[in-house]
């Protein structure tokens, strides 16, 4: 009962602080808007029909912040670090989103506080391009009805997660706290175009697989090329359905980043880690990166299905690659599927649960790891721009060494979050 009234009383506080800062969205060409309107939306939507009237900035942001009461425990043999309940380091990025002629936008988010980084940094930026009427007007019209080309050093569009995943502060599109255990995401340099018709959608894209921008090392990181097809269509006015393939691959890297390449940090602060850990240097406490770190192909495939209020999201991701130390490839898997109800006169309650599970060869001892998750929970859209949540995690280890601090290990126990962004 004192734990119920402690969780009562800090869900109030959260709320109460958290309503101060709703603001109303600024409308851009093709943009997807950071507050409710934006759920369910994957690529920026594709429309000819242009708003532009001169250069416009958009700034916007996003805060969060959590409460933590989760346990963690091992096979005794190595100590882990003592947590306890109480407040996680409040999170806030910085947008700035920038039209500058017709069907020409920026995209510029910088992190102003993460768990990893005290100090505010840039995470990356890009531009888009939906018609050429910059250069003339009507040039290649018909093409670029259909066609978005997006450059910068940016996030790359592969798989589906990464649209549904919490992005440091940026966690209203998370319909749970925590993001993937094997988490599919890295900023690198590199352009991509798309084809959208008809529902109907196919990316090509290219980086330069550098998580860290530098002249030095040449030939030491080849080139990582992106692809993606789909088919995304709302069937009738209930029905709505998404399937897309997508793979990512690079030759040889003198390090990959796609399953460490988040630099923000992770919810779950501090489990699973050892009695000096603090929580900057351990950013990453309950996800896992599979060491694929030299030649690697991943390939995910997401089935999205939306029918009334019922919501069921999928992934099926297989990792393949190896470390430079390593003569033979390893196989990582990865599967996932959330539930969803949303409820209410306009969807602004839901609940559901989440299964997340990774198995595979484990780097230097051969062992077959198993990493199972799930994740059950509840959010209330207090407004479009404030999304207060709360989860139960648990999270199982198995296949690991004796004496290993993963060795029978698990964490379990409830989060509390409250997320705004405009």
């Amino acid at each position: 009962m004192k734990t119920i009234k402690k969780l009562t009383l800090v869900i109030v506080v959260i709320l109460i602080s958290a309503t101060t800062f709703a603001q109303d969205k600024r409308h851009l060409d093709n943009f997807r808007s950071p507050d409710k309107d934006g759920i369910n939306v994957f690529e920026a939507p594709k429309d000819s029909i242009s708003t532009f009237d001169g250069v416009k900035v958009r700034i916007g942001g996003a805060s969060a912040l959590q409460y933590q009461s989760v346990n963690h425990e091992n096979s005794g043999a190595i100590e882990l670090i003592e947590i306890g309940d109480n407040f996680n380091l409040a999170t806030a990025n910085l947008d700035l989103d920038v039209a500058l002629a017709d069907g020409v936008r920026m995209h510029l988010r910088t992190y102003l506080s993460a768990r990893h980084h005290p100090e505010a940094w840039v995470k990356g930026g890009y531009m888009q391009i939906d018609n050429f009427n910059f250069i003339s007007e009507g040039f290649l019209a018909e093409t670029m009805k259909y066609v978005t080309i997006k450059f910068g050093h940016m996030q790359n569009n592969y798989g589906d997660t990464h649209f549904r995943r919490t992005d440091n502060a940026m966690a209203l599109y998370n319909p749970f706290v925590g993001n993937y255990i094997m988490d599919s995401f890295t900023t690198e340099v590199g352009g991509e175009v798309y084809f959208q018709k008809n529902g109907f959608l196919m990316m090509v894209g290219l980086s330069n697989g550098k998580l860290n921008q530098a002249v030095t090392n040449p030939g030491k990181t080849s080139p990582s090329f992106l692809g993606k097809l789909g088919y995304d269509k709302q069937l009738n006015e209930d029905l709505r359905f998404r399937i897309t393939g997508s793979v990512y691959s690079t030759a040889h890297s003198s390090r990959t980043w796609l399953y460490a390449g988040d630099r923000a940090g992770s919810r779950y602060y501090l489990v699973m880690e050892l009695p000096d850990a603090n929580a900057t240097a351990q950013f990453t406490s309950g996800r896992f990166n599979p060491s694929l770190n030299n030649q690697m192909t991943s390939v995910m495939i997401n089935p999205f299905l939306k029918y009334g209020g019922f919501e069921f999201f999928g992934m099926y991701e297989r990792a393949e690659g190896k470390a430079r130390t390593e003569a033979e490839t390893r196989v990582f898997t990865q599967l996932g599927a959330e539930a969803l109800y949303r409820f209410g006169s306009t969807e602004n309650f839901y609940i559901g649960g989440r299964f997340n599970q990774v198995s595979g060869e484990e780097i230097g001892t051969g062992n077959d790891l198993e990493i199972s998750r799930i994740q059950f929970g509840a959010g209330w859209f207090m407004t479009k721009n404030v999304l207060a949540k709360i989860e139960y995690v648990n999270q199982t280890y198995d296949g690991f060494s004796a004496g290993d601090r993963f060795d029978e290990g698990k964490f379990n126990g409830l989060m509390v979050e409250a997320a705004i962004s405009f």
